[in-house]
């Protein structure tokens, strides 16, 4: 079946839902870790269902480089081939593409968009259409529509023909999208123009899509741009499908979205903190090779439930990062992803009580003492 979304109660434009997939019936607001290449870093399926995961993204360009679409589907689908078996989305590659086109006005065109692999270096060029196929072959459980992501700041003329070229690629891909199990997502763009966000959002609502994104934030604009872009866009949504922010993996950017109607998050940056030493705790994000941490036997977050904290310390974790051991990113790794896992279970839980202001206020007063 494709993907269902079901309203359980709402707190001012704040959101508690259901999302019924084929791997199982997940509540939302939802955290998303993000598995580009098939596998979250560092992480097996059993360790994200341990911290409560549900839908994993994985990356349709780079699964179309290697190992293949066609290597995958012959696996049995994504699925089969991580050994993963909740819900799975695949974003277009779109992002990664058009970080890829070097002259965006020779590189992008009607058809679409012609670039260098970053593996190789050889001539490649996905379409619109490409991308869905690609999808449909992975077997995820959502796929996305094919967009372009424009960079910021860009002139008004310049992200009006993104607009409008984004709709039509976005009807060519959902002309050939055959895969009956699989739900399609359209994207919302425009900038930070206002008008320009109406009417991506009325004329993609208008394709009756399985669920609708907001794309094109988190992509150099200040926060208040960014959460005006979230506010030009959503107001147009409908109420009865799932709307996602994507790229947006920041706590206070997610109580942010959740304030604003948004359902679905994801990020790499969870996991690329931990790479980094950096953890986040209540009381802010942290770096775990500063020297203050080098006998500080104490968990990460003492208000934490995950696998790291329940049995490390700071200064063996820091330990871990200096040798550059890798036990030590992974076990950042687990810390973060259920920190915005749990935090989103709270934010649930608040909209359920009707204290979600209360519940963004007090955490937010936490979060950015130093």
């Amino acid at each position: 079946m494709k993907i269902k979304y079901e309203l359980i109660k709402k707190d001012g434009k704040a959101r508690h839902g259901i999302l019924h997939t084929n791997y199982g019936s997940y509540e939302t607001p939802i955290f998303m870790p993000v598995g580009t290449q098939a596998t979250v870093k560092t992480l097996s399926p059993e360790e994200l269902k341990e911290i409560h995961s549900a839908v994993v993204l994985a990356n349709t360009y780079h699964l179309w480089l290697r190992p293949g679409e066609d290597t995958i589907m012959h696996a049995g689908g994504l699925h089969k081939f991580m050994n993963y078996d909740g819900p799975i989305l695949t974003d277009s590659g779109g992002f990664q593409v058009f970080s890829l086109a070097r002259n965006k006005k020779k590189d992008i065109v009607e058809e679409g968009v012609h670039f260098k692999s970053h593996i190789d270096g050889r001539k490649l060029f996905l379409t619109p259409e490409l991308s869905i196929q690609i999808q449909n072959k992975l077997d995820s459980d959502i796929a996305m529509s094919f967009d372009e992501c424009p960079p910021y700041p860009v002139s008004y003329e310049y992200m009006k023909q993104s607009v409008e070229r984004t709709l039509r690629w976005a009807k060519r891909g959902l002309a050939v999208h055959q895969n009956e199990n699989q739900s399609l997502f359209g994207i919302v763009q425009g900038g930070e123009f206002e008008d320009l966000r109406k009417w991506s959002a009325e004329e993609t609502v208008k394709c009756n899509f399985d669920g609708y994104s907001i794309g094109g934030t988190s992509v150099g604009e200040d926060k208040k741009t960014m959460y005006e872009m979230i506010d030009h866009s959503i107001k147009y949504l409908p109420e009865d499908k799932p709307r996602y922010l994507m790229g947006v993996g920041d706590p206070i950017d997610i109580l942010e979205g959740v304030e604003r109607g948004i359902d679905m998050f994801d990020c790499v940056h969870p996991t690329r903190l931990a790479r980094h030493a950096h953890a986040f705790t209540r009381n802010g994000k942290i770096n775990l090779k500063n020297l203050k941490y080098k006998e500080d036997f104490t968990p990460v977050d003492d208000t934490c439930d995950c696998y790291c904290c329940k049995h490390y310390t700071k200064a063996y974790i820091r330990h871990l990062m200096v040798a550059e051991e890798t036990f030590g990113s992974r076990l950042l790794s687990i810390h973060n992803l259920r920190f915005l896992i749990r935090l989103v279970e709270e934010i649930r839980t608040s909209i359920d009580e009707g204290t979600f202001q209360e519940y963004k206020n007090q955490f937010m007063e936490t979060y950015k003492k130093k």
